[in-house]
């Protein structure tokens, strides 16, 4: 555990961000997308055969950015994806295009795992706190069997702001029903999470599973390696 020293006081209130702090999400997203192309395979084997995840992925990239500022819903993105994967292949068909972003949606939240420590801390603090989530992505709790885990949740793309704008956090305010001063913000991104906390004037947990070194100047209140180590700065 590292950052400033001491207990966090005063908080009633604990938001997280979601992909890549409580779920891997790179590894859903991949396999998800796996599920995706072995369906493609059973229906037109040659075409699937022209394709592999890197390059669904490198498609997807460039359609967000297409899309950026048109666009914060990640479903109408991979949707457009799936579509404009079907045309550089040359097999056009939005009818199948619709059908491969359906499996890939049953599995990215149907497969999401969360990481070994998730829930114990959150089932720890949910007898505490109240708990909801943050996120710039769409991995809605009740999508992903963790309805019951969080009393609200924000989600950029339904307000049209994303973290790191103090904008979206000032919603989450008023989601939570609290004060600057009684939420935390847990997350894994120094820009989004840490640094649109900071900036919001809201206290900040930094989840640094990798042991990255912040060699950025965004200043970082309390940095953790496991979200169990929530429990003993709480």
């Amino acid at each position: 555990m590292n950052g400033s020293i001491g207990k966090i006081t005063g908080i009633r209130v604990v938001s997280f961000d979601a992909d890549g702090t409580l779920w891997d999400f790179n590894k859903v997203m991949r396999l998800s997308l796996k599920r995706s192309l072995l369906e493609l395979e059973r229906i037109d084997p040659s075409a699937a055969a022209m394709l592999n995840v890197d390059k669904m992925i490198e498609i997807r990239e460039r359609v967000a950015e297409e899309m950026a500022g048109r666009a914060l819903n990640h479903e109408q993105i991979r949707l457009e994806a799936f579509r404009r994967t079907l045309r550089e292949i040359g097999r056009p068909d939005d009818a199948l295009a619709g059908h491969l972003s359906e499996v890939y949606l049953r599995h990215r939240f149907g497969d999401i795992e969360p990481f070994e420590d998730a829930l114990p801390a959150l089932r720890a603090l949910g007898k505490r706190y109240k708990l909801g989530i943050l996120s710039n992505g769409n991995s809605y709790p009740e999508r992903c069997g963790l309805g019951s885990v969080f009393q609200f949740a924000v989600f950029s793309q339904d307000h049209g702001v994303e973290k790191p704008d103090p904008r979206i956090f000032r919603i989450t305010l008023e989601r939570a029903g609290c004060s600057k001063d009684e939420l935390l913000h847990v997350g894994d991104s120094l820009e989004s999470d840490v640094k649109g906390a900071v900036e919001s004037g809201v206290r900040c947990v930094w989840l640094n599973r990798q042991g990255l070194v912040n060699d950025t100047n965004i200043k970082v209140d309390y940095e953790v390696s496991s979200l169990l180590e929530l429990l003993e700065i709480l």
